[in-house]
């Protein structure tokens, strides 16, 4: 067993203020407090309800059992796959161990659904054999929307293969204590029901049974993954003072960073861990992106020459020491001699990842801390759902989403705002001449955000890649991109409550093939729509810069359509 190591570089500028951040929480014990659970230490109302996930390594490694079983279990069934059916905090951990750890012989093979895109869902339905696969319905308050109609679509497909006595046998939970999903996995006769911890947030889940459920159904040795763990969790400990806490260190840098303007956080991260970026964003943007304030993870942006970035960055290099890319390794060098702000963490071997789940939410708690937010609520990812159930209960009512008209319509591409984004934005009679008003409202300090609400494939995300550097290289501004409905569980918190320094293009289409949800009046396709427009409403409310571009039924053509403009509008 050994410690991922850590180093960081600060420029000048940040020298001063992290020493004293650094002497602040010594001389006033403040690790020690958190360790405590000092709700004073944030805002004062009620943090100390969400520290429970300080000590659930060390719960966990107490019933490792639990695991064995599990593991066993699902290995003498002979399943071929396993499906998480989750969201946000309950599905972000799965994925990370999905794409580091891959396939393990003799063990289901692990897919991950956190889209209600009906093509998407098609799409993980053709992947498995439903007749070998266990379902993992995965949700800490078991009422969010998503997993729950998950739930009902793939109950309903799998009991056509199995039948009705069968069927329950192939779904486990894991959710929180006496929620509806408990209720619901009871009466339908689940294989097994996972508790959470409900003092543990879900995006502080990864350790809890949220994410090492999952991790022992696909094969990883969880035993071997918790020693590991608890290696960081007492390096990171209230015995350990703040001048030599790597998790404390690592968030007094990113606290500090962004209270002087560096509020922007790009993650480079070695292929073999590239997901970690995903998960992180999460963490670091629900925990602090509110209040006007916070923190903005720049995840997948390929890096760069040093002159193409302003000074509103901090990078964090998470380097796998057992498959380095030696172009990371150079960009980084050039980075670092160019005296931007940087982190460097050496990940030994994959069975320390959760040494890097460990170390980035001590850090995360700690940098809420320096910025004065409380960084485990999130009221803005409340604010969209609350808009998308208004829509959805409406379809139910009425068999329709209420009408909407486009302000402008050409090139086979609607744009929709709201007033006060028009005002800015109309009159236009070319596309790419509205898309030019659009992005030069960006300023030094701002971020780009190209958010779609289309199916996550490769094809769709190598179009959003090519408008989001386009920008980049043109304004030297961080851009950020995310999948819908995905990133509203996730970087949507900081977006809305975060500060108003995003230039936001919501991306939007017709479904070529819709899915019924069993029970429902709407379907996925409708469940996305509300989504999108509950999002938009909730970014336009918070006055936030914001487009939506609506491609119609040709996705792909409505794309090239559209980075042809952005182009254009850019030159």
């Amino acid at each position: 067993m050994s410690l991922n190591r850590q180093t960081y570089k600060l420029p000048g500028s940040l020298s001063g203020p992290f020493a004293a951040a650094r002497d602040d929480w010594k001389k006033n014990e403040k690790v020690r407090r958190l360790w405590q659970c000092d709700a004073s230490l944030w805002t004062g109302t009620d943090e100390n309800k969400w520290l429970a996930w300080l000590g659930i390594t060390a719960e966990q490694l107490a019933h490792l059992s639990v695991f064995q079983e599990i593991a066993a279990d699902v290995k003498q069934a002979g399943f071929k796959h396993a499906l998480l059916l989750g969201m946000g905090g309950s599905s972000l951990c799965p994925e990370v161990l999905r794409m580091t750890f891959g396939k393990i012989a003799g063990y289901p093979e692990l897919h991950v659904l956190d889209s209600t895109d009906p093509a998407q869902i098609k799409a993980i339905e053709s992947k498995v054999d439903l007749s070998s696969t266990l379902c993992i319905v995965s949700s800490k308050s078991g009422s969010t929307l998503e997993p729950n109609i998950y739930k009902q679509y793939f109950f309903e497909r799998v009991k056509e293969k199995v039948g009705d006595a069968e069927v329950g046998k192939r779904f486990i939970a894991i959710t929180d204590p006496g929620s509806k999903l408990q209720e619901v996995a009871e009466r339908d006769k689940f294989r097994k029901i996972f508790m959470g911890v409900p003092g543990i947030g879900g995006r502080y889940s990864a350790l809890s049974n949220f994410g090492m459920v999952p991790a022992a159904i696909m094969g990883i040795d969880v035993a071997k993954f918790l020693n590991n763990t608890a290696e960081m969790v007492k390096a990171c400990g209230a015995a350990t003072p703040a001048d030599s806490n790597p998790g404390a260190l690592l968030g007094m840098v990113l606290g500090v960073a962004a209270n002087h303007g560096r509020d922007k956080v790009t993650i480079a991260a070695s292929p073999g861990i590239s997901d970690l970026g995903a998960w992180l964003e999460q963490l670091l943007a629900e925990s602090t992106g509110k209040v006007g304030k916070g923190i903005i993870p720049v995840d997948r942006e390929p890096l760069a020459a040093p002159d193409t970035y302003g000074n509103d960055r901090v990078f964090a290099y998470l380097r796998l020491e057992t498959a380095p890319d030696k172009s990371q390794d150079s960009a980084i060098a050039a980075l670092e001699a160019a005296g931007h702000p940087l982190v460097r963490i050496t990940v030994d071997n994959i069975y320390n990842l959760g040494q890097e789940f460990f170390r980035w939410e001590i850090a995360t708690a700690v940098a809420g801390s320096i910025i004065g937010i409380n960084a485990f609520n999130q009221p803005d990812v409340e604010a969209s759902k609350i808009e998308t159930k208004k829509l959805t209960s409406q379809y139910e009512k009425s068999g329709q989403l209420p009408e909407e008209s486009p302000f402008f319509d050409g090139d086979g591409i609607k744009l929709y705002a709201d007033d006060k984004n028009i005002e800015v934005l109309k009159g236009k009679p070319r596309l790419a001449e509205v898309l030019k008003a659009h992005l030069s409202r960006l300023r030094a300090g701002d971020y780009f955000a190209v958010l779609g609400y289309i199916t996550m494939n490769d094809a769709d995300e190598k179009a959003m890649q090519t408008i989001r550097l386009a920008v980049r290289d043109r304004k030297k501004v961080a851009t950020v991109l995310g999948f819908g409905p995905r990133f509203l569980h996730s970087t949507g918190q900081a977006y809305k409550g975060g500060p108003n320094s995003g230039v936001f293009l919501q991306i939007t289409g017709d479904d070529a093939v819709d899915l019924p949800v069993p029970g429902q009046k709407y379907s996925f396709g409708v469940v996305k729509a509300a989504q999108a427009r509950g999002d938009f409403a909730v970014l336009a409310e918070r006055g936030r810069r914001a487009l939506r571009v609506h491609l119609g039924k040709e996705v792909a053509a409505g794309l090239a359509t559209l980075t042809k403009a952005v182009k254009q509008a850019i030159a």
